[in-house]
């Protein structure tokens, strides 16, 4: 199973950018998808999932800035964020995990909100 990680990059604070993970390879139906992201010298925290279901789950500082939403597949998962802010900087992961009980990780893609 592969995560392919994209969307990254540098905004300034206020401004938007979208991420995109594809997950390849079989790993049978995913049970969520999800967002990770890691800023330097802070733990890896959550930022959104969304469940084979369609519901979501948000870190409470996202909440009205972030969505996460699914592609034509499964397989695909875009947080769109918007009012971006300095805090936002880190490197953000990809993760998925299927109803099998696999878990997986992307390349982290670096998002770097200028203020």
């Amino acid at each position: 199973v592969q995560l392919q990680a994209s969307g990254g990059g540098l905004v300034q604070a206020g401004g938007s950018l979208r991420l995109s993970c594809v997950v390849s390879g079989s790993s049978g139906r995913l049970a969520y998808m999800g967002w990770y992201r890691q800023a330097p010298g802070k733990q890896r925290e959550l930022v959104a999932l969304i469940f084979i279901t369609g519901s979501t789950n948000y870190l409470d500082s996202v909440k009205g800035r972030f969505t996460i939403s699914r592609g034509n597949t499964e397989n695909t998962a875009y947080p769109q964020m918007n009012s971006l802010k300095p805090e936002d900087t880190a490197v953000y992961y990809c993760n998925a995990k299927s109803l099998t009980n696999i878990e997986s990780w992307g390349q982290g893609t670096l998002v770097t909100v200028s203020s």
